[in-house]
């Protein structure tokens, strides 16, 4: 294993959170939850751990051993990697693909991060209070109308994330995880605990766990692949930057297990969380986006506490976009360190100011940018269509062929501590069927 020259987490607890908290983003506030109740309920959630067993670990694990074999950026990891391995350095497309779509999702991702922040301070100063549905959903448009809104808060969320990153690993991403991470299952289990005062916990138990597996079809398996895939933060250099801060005693399959259960209860969680407040004002939980920004607001406004309610709630989410975006920056941080030698602050800033900046044209898009359409989308479609349907798919099956076919078996034993018969069930899942699972959602992107 190449000698490492840059931090390493402090212990396997601290690694967990960063890798937990990478996952948990906004997407799985909302989207999981989401998906569990409208494509069969307990039945989507069997297949959802089926892919995510046959799919999405395999591809962290591979991630995580890129990074911990190479102990270097996610380019120079791979190159490492392919030499060792006797194969071409053109690899390291594979890490520089990783790298540039945390790159461009964390630009678009930043506005969002901005919007969560926005509404936190609405929700402490009750601009939601009394408001009906028009009044919230103007709040929200003439948010989106406005460009100097939105610029404000995308500065002050890559701000925020910019500084916790230029601390470093141990000083700055374990400190932010290890204090976010667990306040956010507090926040959520709240709220979850709220969600039982409303006397409809049960309508939202049945909504997402009843089996409905007469709704389980070819497209429900494919979206449960697909949230399988992204959920894990897979395919944007994260992982592979984060297992090179990994030591060799940590265990990689357990480890992998952890992190699974953790994203998966969470998400699950944030479902019992929103769905009682969602049913008990008569609302619809197939929203979207549309769901935290304007339904929920809705609810907070009229309901008794729901200041404090709406507090808790936007803080959760800007918590699980700080844990996420930090995590989506630091891949192209390590690269600058370790290939300019540049200081870890020099890095971040001129990282985070450049995605700052790809940022502002995103957030125009909803306003003075609207009419610039690149193949009919604007600029923040684009870079959400650009990163989801190509750049991630293509790096994490990437990622899988290379250490599924490429890099020595001895290398991949000692790294899972499998024994033959693991290996062999090792290579069948690495070379066959997640490699196939990431392909068909790939090409059902484009259907």
């Amino acid at each position: 294993m190449a000698k490492h020259s840059h931090a390493q987490w402090s212990s396997r607890m601290t690694f967990v959170l960063a890798a937990a908290g990478s996952a948990v983003g906004l997407g799985n506030i909302w989207r999981f939850s989401y998906l569990v109740g409208d494509s069969g309920g307990a039945a989507f959630v069997l297949v959802y751990l089926a892919c995510v067993a046959l799919v999405g670990m395999p591809i962290l694990l591979s991630e995580w051993m890129i990074g911990r074999r190479g102990q270097q950026n996610p380019i120079d990891s791979m190159v490492t990697l392919a030499k060792q391995s006797g194969v071409s350095k053109s690899w390291a497309l594979i890490g520089f693909s990783g790298i540039l779509a945390g790159f461009l999702i964390l630009s678009f991702y930043s506005v969002i991060g901005g919007w969560s922040l926005n509404y936190t301070l609405n929700a402490v100063t009750g601009t939601f209070t009394g408001q009906d549905a028009d009044s919230i959903g103007d709040i929200f448009s003439n948010m989106l109308a406005s460009p100097g809104t939105l610029l404000l808060w995308h500065s002050a969320f890559m701000l925020l994330v910019v500084g916790i990153v230029a601390r470093g690993v141990t000083q700055g991403i374990e400190s932010a995880v290890r204090s976010m991470m667990p306040a956010l299952v507090i926040l959520m289990l709240i709220l979850a605990g709220y969600g039982m005062t409303t006397g409809h916990f049960g309508e939202a138990l049945g909504f997402m766990f009843s089996p409905d597996w007469g709704a389980l079809d070819g497209g429900v398996v494919l979206a449960a692949m697909g949230q399988a895939f992204f959920t894990l933060s897979l395919g944007m250099g994260i992982m592979m930057a984060y297992g090179s801060y990994l030591g060799e005693d940590v265990n990689l399959l357990s480890t992998a297990r952890t992190v699974i259960i953790i994203d998966t209860a969470i998400a699950l969680l944030a479902g019992l969380a929103i769905f009682p407040i969602v049913f008990a004002n008569g609302m619809s939980a197939g929203e979207g986006p549309g769901l935290i920004f304007v339904t929920l607001p809705i609810a907070f406004g009229n309901m008794t506490g729901g200041i404090v309610l709406g507090l808790m709630f936007f803080l959760l989410l800007t918590f699980a976009a700080l844990t996420s975006a930090i995590s989506l920056l630091e891949p192209t941080v390590e690269m600058l360190e370790e290939r300019t030698g540049l200081s870890r602050l020099t890095a971040t800033v001129i990282s985070g100011g450049a995605v700052w900046l790809l940022g502002v044209a995103a957030l125009l898009s909803f306003n003075l940018w609207s009419e610039v359409l690149f193949l009919g989308l604007n600029i923040f479609d684009l870079l959400d269509t650009f990163t989801a349907k190509i750049l991630l798919p293509l790096t994490g099956l990437g990622a899988i062929v290379f250490v599924a076919w490429c890099l020595k078996r001895q290398s991949v034993e000692k790294e899972l501590g499998l024994s033959s018969t693991g290996i062999r069930v090792w290579n069948i899942i690495g070379r066959y069927i997640a490699p196939i699972g990431v392909i068909a959602v790939f090409i059902a992107g484009f259907i």
